[in-house]
């Protein structure tokens, strides 16, 4: 597997422990990205006796595979966001995400963050006319954005959607960051400690080596609901799997961009160490559906040399991005029957922002502060429709993927989750499984949920 340019510069590694004896807690956080330590750090600020688990590494997952953009610019988002949540619920989506922007800015140094604009540029009249349609939703709400024909890209566009003053991250840096602080601030964070089972009713956790975590709350942050939720959030997200890829480059963009239109793409530069690389993203796809993903490598490879004239040291990884019905996060009580345990997913390509403002809503709750997002941002707020289609819409791919996937291929180890046949993925060398997302490495162990069990080769 390819190693994403964040992990490979990231700053020394600080040594976390793994569990070794049985502790009790006020919160117990599951999952070891900006999520889970923004979590940790946000709570053991308030005063709360925080424990963070991690299976593997902290920030090795969706946060050190993304894009790096801490932004509330999420592409074309608004004019929906309006249509679906009114006026209120839209202002309230942009102004929690530009506050998860200034948290960022305030606590990063120059190796970790840059300001930097966000732009949407369109390539098509159908573009262009999307553009408009966000722009007007952007006035609407009282977003700064301006409406022109401003990019630097070597391209050809039709309009530009500017929001300036964003920022552009090192997911991994920023994220260690915060992690140091999160301790500081009297958490205490767990490495390579896999947790097995959960015990709501009784508030504990049993880990793979056999301890046990008690709790008073539980914060899950495993980027998708792990095993143990299965039938309470598993059949509401849908698993989407993008790619990027990065070389060397001689000068730095001033902006951050992305297409509205095909071919889908988003680019961006990095500063670190002295060095500048271009990184280029795009060609998704629902998780789990493509045997050989080399081709959307490849596809970004050209790509980048077609367009930016650049062949040098290549670099190329992928992130899986689960989505929410309603484009909204879901981030507090996952159910009214267990009010002590606390989910946060659902970004979509954008979770650097919003694990952090979903952080933030969490922390309030637990702490008993009033946060004015928690509602908009409520698990339990799904309608029955958007449930209804969403299930219907996962249920029917799962069906046929069970189906298909047991006929055609019968010699591919069973996903240990709900048992549907894994395809190989030759580019990630990895074990993928088309029904819910989960991913195994070469060896079989897991890498990504909702499966918690190795495969059985």
């Amino acid at each position: 597997m390819s190693q994403s340019l964040w992990l490979r510069t990231a700053y020394p590694r600080d040594d976390y422990p793994s569990l070794e004896e049985n502790l009790h807690c006020d919160v117990c956080i599951v999952g070891g990205g900006l999520s889970g330590i923004a979590n940790a750090y946000f709570l053991a600020k308030e005063g709360k006796d925080v424990i963070l688990l991690e299976k593997n590494l902290i920030l090795e997952g969706a946060t050190g595979n993304s894009t790096g953009k801490l932004t509330a610019q999420h592409n074309i988002v608004y004019a929906n966001l309006l249509k679906k949540f009114g006026l209120d619920g839209a202002k309230l989506y942009y102004e929690v995400n530009k506050e998860a922007v200034h948290f960022g800015q305030s606590i990063a140094s120059d190796d970790e963050l840059r300001t930097a604009d966000s732009i949407l540029y369109s390539q098509s009249n159908f573009g262009t006319q999307e553009l408009r349609r966000e722009f007007d939703a952007y006035q609407e709400i009282g977003i700064p954005g301006e409406l022109g024909r401003n990019s630097e890209l070597p391209v050809s566009f039709d309009a530009t959607l500017t929001l300036k003053n964003e920022s552009q991250i090192h997911p991994v840096r920023f994220g260690q960051k915060l992690a140091r602080l999160a301790v500081e601030a009297g958490a205490r964070t767990f490495e390579n400690t896999d947790v097995i089972d959960m015990d709501f009713n009784n508030k504990y956790l049993t880990t793979k080596t056999g301890n046990t975590v008690h709790f008073n709350e539980l914060v899950l942050c495993t980027h998708y609901p792990i095993e143990a939720l299965r039938g309470v959030q598993v059949m509401k997200l849908a698993v989407d799997r993008s790619y990027i890829v990065s070389a060397e480059a001689d000068m730095a963009l001033q902006g951050q961009y992305i297409s509205v239109d095909s071919p889908k793409r988003s680019v961006r530069t990095a500063k670190i160490d002295g060095k500048i690389y271009i990184l280029l993203s795009g060609a998704s796809h629902p998780a789990g559906m493509k045997e050989n993903t080399e081709a959307h490598y490849i596809r970004l490879y050209d790509d980048m040399a077609d367009t930016f004239k650049l062949s040098r040291s290549k670099l190329g990884w992928s992130a899986q991005d689960p989505e929410t019905p309603d484009i909204i996060p879901y981030a507090g009580i996952i159910s009214s029957s267990m009010p002590h345990i606390y989910i946060s997913t659902g970004y979509r390509k954008w979770g650097l922002s919003n694990s952090l403002a979903c952080a933030r809503i969490i922390s309030d709750q637990i702490a008993g502060k009033k946060n004015r997002a928690t509602p908009l941002f409520a698990p339990s707020r799904t309608g029955f429709g958007a449930f209804v289609l969403q299930a219907l819409k996962l249920t029917g791919l799962v069906t046929k993927e069970f189906t298909i996937g047991h006929i055609t291929r019968r010699e591919a180890p069973i996903c240990t989750h709900m048992g549907c046949r894994t395809r190989w993925n030759n580019a990630e060398e990895t074990w993928d499984c088309p029904c819910h997302g989960s991913r195994f490495r070469k060896d079989g162990s897991v890498l990504e949920g909702p499966a918690t069990k190795p495969l059985n080769l």
